[in-house]
């Protein structure tokens, strides 16, 4: 999904332009951070880069980021962050050559912390920090369910191995037991309150544009899925549930939100047969990535979360949480976590559609208030991942 950048990005940290050298951490002790990733695009891995940069700068430490660029590079420096253009992240023996490159980087940086977050540039580093002295601190994050085996394990090998929820925990900790427990942290992604305010809800001039640009989905109680044009989320599963409910009698409108991308025209045309022969066509609106997604939850009566591969974490689900509007999902990885935990009548049995329909029922009729939350805060996330940084720099 594309959206905004979160406010604590937007706002936090120093001007590109502000002296770095006079910058001092309040502790007394100011860090040289390193966050390496493929590319600054969109997507959670480089959100999340971002808001921990936004943090570094925000208590005067130095942050850098290593990518192959990306559209997201500009905000990156505006909120105070270097970054270096290397690409890593391509899978291709060439990337190998590489190595040399990054080990010069790393060695004129003397970097006190180097923090990895996908695998094949976590590769590129393992190599790149044989034998250099002295020794930036290694912490990794495992934002995925990444398949199992001696690639993915390189995540592993780290001093601090952070996991973005408890199901990536145990799914590390179940194939990669030589792990040392104290190694792992469980640090859940977050968000900021203020993006996602609860109660919120579009002004009616907006929603009459929207309702406007697309009229399919007056009529009817309005459906939510959010999520890339990939089979994985479960766009078949929604447009079935769609099916199902007006068998029941019910109006119900289904609103796909970012799947119209580009390269995903073949997989649209997939969605749009399959909602012609299931005689929902008309109900049915389709996408592109959206930065007005704060008021499309609020339009919302249901949020859809029907991933057929478990999530690591699962974003949308506090989003919408955090708005009051209700979510239902699969009871698995960590969609079925945050629901069970947060808005337990919107969790079902994965590809159960007979109970995916009389929850969807059940909520559209009278759905359960979504009772207000503490956790899942983008500044917790940033506090807790700079927290081990210090603590390892202390050690």
């Amino acid at each position: 999904m594309q959206q905004p950048l979160p406010r604590a990005i937007r706002e936090r940290g120093h001007h590109a332009g502000q002296p770095q050298e006079n910058l001092q951490h309040r502790d007394g002790r100011r860090l040289t951070v390193v966050q390496i990733l493929p590319a600054l695009n969109n997507g959670g891995v480089e959100r999340s880069t971002l808001e921990i940069a936004a943090a570094l700068t925000a208590e005067g430490h130095r942050s850098l980021v290593i990518s192959a660029g990306g559209r997201w590079v500009d905000a990156l420096i505006a909120a105070g962050s270097e970054h270096i253009r290397l690409d890593i992240g391509a899978k291709s023996p060439r990337t190998l050559l590489r190595v040399p490159a990054l080990r010069r980087v790393l060695r004129d940086l003397n970097a006190d912390i180097v923090h990895v977050r996908s695998r094949l540039p976590a590769w590129i580093t393992h190599f790149a920090l044989r034998g250099l002295r002295p020794r930036p601190h290694l912490v990794s994050t495992v934002h995925g369910l990444n398949s199992p085996g001696w690639y993915s394990a390189i995540l592993t090998r780290a001093e601090r191995v952070i996991c973005v929820s408890e199901t990536v925990r145990r799914y590390v900790q179940q194939h990669y037991p030589d792990v040392p427990s104290e190694c792992l942290r469980v640090i859940p992604r977050g968000i900021d309150p203020n993006d996602f305010p609860r109660g919120f809800r579009a002004s009616r001039e907006w929603r009459n544009a929207f309702l406007r640009e697309h009229p399919a989905l007056e009529g009817g109680p309005i459906l939510t899925l959010p999520g890339r044009g990939t089979r994985l989320k479960g766009h078949a599963e929604a447009l079935h549930l769609l099916a199902a409910l007006h068998q029941q009698g019910c109006a119900a409108r289904l609103l796909i939100l970012g799947v119209r991308e580009a390269g995903r025209e073949h997989y649209v045309d997939e969605l749009l047969r399959l909602a012609t022969a299931l005689g929902v066509a008309d109900q049915l609106v389709m996408t592109t990535p959206r930065s007005d997604v704060q008021a499309i939850y609020s339009l919302s009566h249901v949020v859809l979360q029907l991933s057929s591969k478990p999530e690591a974490f699962g974003r949308t689900v506090i989003e919408a949480l955090q708005l009051g509007v209700p979510v239902l999902g699969f009871a698995h990885g960590g969609v079925g976590e945050l629901l069970r935990e947060l808005y337990p009548v919107g969790c079902v049995p994965l590809g159960d559609r007979a109970a995916l329909l009389d929850a969807a029922l059940a909520l559209l009729e009278e759905a359960p208030p979504v009772a207000a939350f503490a956790g899942y805060r983008l500044a917790d996330m940033q506090a807790s991942t700079l927290a081990i940084y210090r603590e390892l720099v202390g050690s």
